[in-house]
């Protein structure tokens, strides 16, 4: 398929319906013919400047765009102009120098900056456009290739097609916020806007199929959307903006015909039992479908909590596991309501429905553990770094966020995600111990809640969090789920000095940190790829073979994992570069529908449909995953491992593994991350 670009003759009239708001613009200090003849003139000034001199003219071309950009008119200019800027040298020994390399999710962050970036990054998007438009016909990029990018770029980056405001009218937005919407304003005008909102859609069932606990980008997004809900677009795609907008707003006939949650209330209050149990399976529906809640879900909850709590069950959606548990727990799981479930924890609802269907409140100690936080005094500290997911006029203590936040990670473990914060090792722990060791998590939550301490042992003696001022992170963003705010800071600190306790051994200290840190059920064995001393790659073939017989069913005598192993996978981008270490755990391994042996892992970052080159595509969905869940074909995943655990005691024998899967595995290592080491 084409890209689908407006011509020029049609834009202006198609912006007016499309775009929403007006362009930012500020009064040109000279007339747009004049800014134009001395953008041309800089422009082939630097064309005509030697390889190494270029540098010395970009930045006249640059204050040129930057003055462009920011005035009516200067975006057709810089369109025009576009298809020249390779060959003059405007991006010459500097990030955006090739566009093959460069990803959409990033475009946003670099708009928002205010300096040089955010203009060589605007430069950029025009020269994609012309790519797009054929203007500009690249060897490496075809115009179906730049179209698919810029429709992403725009569908990421919605909030910046309208109008930046500021808190004082008199007060213009800044530079860079004026020339980021004008650039997608243009943007809005040359591509086709039902392309822009597939994306879109395409974006939102990506991340929302992997069910995070945080879904505020989520959320951005379908409000976002709905400036693309116009009737250019088809019914099908209309009806899936739709669907997200109503599972986060009023899916519901009666929420429907109300305007706020005062009045659904009242409508609940006149409801009869047939209409309140129509309201919960709608409720349910869309809760299942997205793994969104609407906050008038919420409303109803609290109100069949105290009015008809036999009708609980549909609208949490329990099946047999969770209606059972439901039934022993009903004076817990009233308190929990009670306390926890307002408007404004909402999401959390999804967490108690998945606790329940779990089936974890049977496990001993789990229901009085719970219980623990309903009273449980709250340390300073952690009040105030709780006390920014509700305001007060929510009503919510700050026991009942507390409580929200343990319901959420107990029903979706996999869903702890690290934010923007390099805590994979702190968010692995905490997605472990959800799964397996809820008891020991909920000890943990209670004590760094309480006393702003956590103690863990290492080889016999005590650590204490609350004495520890070193970690491998300096500040924990806001942008984690309540128990991550809380225990984060805590387990890095921890970590890190276990680690410390390791330096001198001469070996990866992750060979006794890991089973001291998350449990001892973590296998005993442990192989690294990376010698300790030289930090070269060693024995390479022994490491794969090792894996394939310990781990693959048809090589490890069929035995499979219990529990979830921790590994360390060197983390690449699209082109397989290297961009740092990273942990994930394996959940388990098994044939997809197409009889592949897949890894199917847990990936603690926010979005784990990752491109780790090579055409190697993490995949969240269609392969079989579960919630949560990534998954990679099998030799795959091992050409980006560089450790793991192991049980001796469950091993095949590695001569029965084939030289040639090593050695195909071996040339996706040595031609990606494998560039950056020596290989002995």
């Amino acid at each position: 398929m084409s890209p689908t670009v407006t011509t020029e003759k049609t834009t202006n009239t198609k912006a007016k319906r499309r775009t929403t708001g007006t362009s930012r613009t500020r009064k040109a200090t000279k007339p747009i013919d004049v800014l134009e003849s001395k953008f041309a003139e800089a422009l082939n000034t630097l064309n005509l400047a030697k390889p190494f001199a270029k540098s010395l003219y970009q930045t006249d071309v640059f204050q040129l765009a930057n003055e462009l950009a920011c005035t009516d008119g200067g975006m057709v200019v810089l369109d025009k102009y576009a298809h020249q800027f390779d060959q003059a040298g405007v991006f010459l020994s500097g990030d955006w120098e090739d566009p093959t390399k460069l990803q959409p999710p990033f475009v946003g962050n670099s708009l928002r900056l205010r300096g040089i970036y955010s203009i060589l990054e605007l430069l950029s998007e025009m020269r994609m456009l012309a790519i797009a438009k054929g203007t500009y016909p690249h060897d490496s990029i075809s115009k179906e290739q730049a179209c698919a990018f810029l429709n992403e770029v725009v569908a990421l980056n919605l909030d910046l097609l309208s109008p930046q405001e500021t808190s004082d009218e008199a007060v213009p937005p800044e530079e860079h916020l004026i020339r980021a919407h004008n650039l997608f304003t243009y943007l809005g005008q040359e591509l086709s806007f039902k392309e822009v909102a597939d994306q879109m859609i395409i974006e939102i069932d990506r991340l929302a199929v992997q069910r995070p606990i945080i879904t505020r980008r989520i959320l951005e997004m379908i409000h976002l959307s709905q400036q693309l809900a116009t009737s250019e677009l088809d019914k099908q795609t209309l009806e899936a903006l739709e669907k997200y907008t109503q599972a986060v707003e009023a899916p519901t006939p009666l929420s429907k015909e109300t305007s706020n949650q005062r009045e659904y209330r009242l409508k609940l209050e006149q409801a009869t039992d047939e209409e309140l149990i129509a309201e919960s399976k709608v409720f349910a529906q869309f809760m299942n479908e997205t793994g969104l809640v609407s906050p008038f879900h919420a409303v109803l909850l609290r109100f069949l909590n105290r009015r008809n709590p036999d009708v609980l069950p549909t609208a949490l959606s329990l099946s047999d596991t969770g209606g059972a548990s439901f039934v022993e727990n009903k004076k817990t799981i009233h308190d929990i309501i009670q306390i926890a479930i307002y408007p404004e924890t909402r999401q959390s609802i999804y967490g108690l429905s998945r606790m329940l269907n779990r089936g974890v409140l049977k496990i001993d100690a789990l229901v009085p553990s719970i219980q623990q936080l309903f009273e449980l005094p709250i340390h300073a500290e952690v009040r105030k770094a709780l006390s920014t997911f509700a305001n007060e006029q929510s009503g919510i203590s700050i026991n009942g966020i507390l409580i929200a936040g343990a319901i959420s990670v107990l029903g979706q473990p996999l869903g702890v995600g690290q934010g923007q914060s390099p805590i994979c090792q702190s968010a692995r722990a905490i997605s472990l111990w959800a799964q397996f060791e809820p008891v020991h998590l909920l000890n943990y939550i209670k004590n760094a809640a309480r006393d702003h301490n956590i103690e863990m042992t290492f080889e016999g003696e005590p650590i204490h969090s609350s004495l520890l001022i070193e970690g491998t992170v300096n500040e924990i963003q806001q942008d984690l789920d309540v128990v991550s705010i809380l225990l984060v800071p805590h387990l890095d600190r921890i970590y890190n000095e276990m680690i410390k306790r390791t330096l001198l051994r001469g070996e990866d200290g992750h060979k006794w940190v890991n089973r001291e840190f998350y449990g001892e059920w973590i296998p005993s064995g442990f192989i690294n790829i990376i010698d300790q001393l030289t930090l070269n790659v060693t024995n390479y073939s022994a490491f794969v073979k090792l894996f394939y017989a310990t781990h693959h069913p048809e090589y490890n005598e069929g035995s499979k994992l219990i529990y979830p192993n921790p590994v360390g996978i060197f983390l690449t981008n699209i082109h397989g570069e290297l961009l740092g270490l990273h942990a994930v755990s394996i959940q388990r391994i098994e044939n997809d529908q197409n009889g592949d042996f897949r890894v199917y892992f847990y990936n603690p970052n926010n979005d784990s449909t990752q491109n780790w080159g090579q055409n190697i595509k993490a995949s969240v969905s269609g392969f079989g995953e579960l919630e949560g869940e990534s998954s990679l074909p099998f030799h795959e995943f091992v050409s980006r491992m560089y450790a793991y655990h192991y049980n001796p005691y469950e091993q095949g024998d590695t001569y029965m593994v084939e030289d040639s899967l090593v050695d195909k595995i071996e040339a996706l290592a040595k031609n990606s991350w494998g560039k950056n080491y020596v290989w002995e």
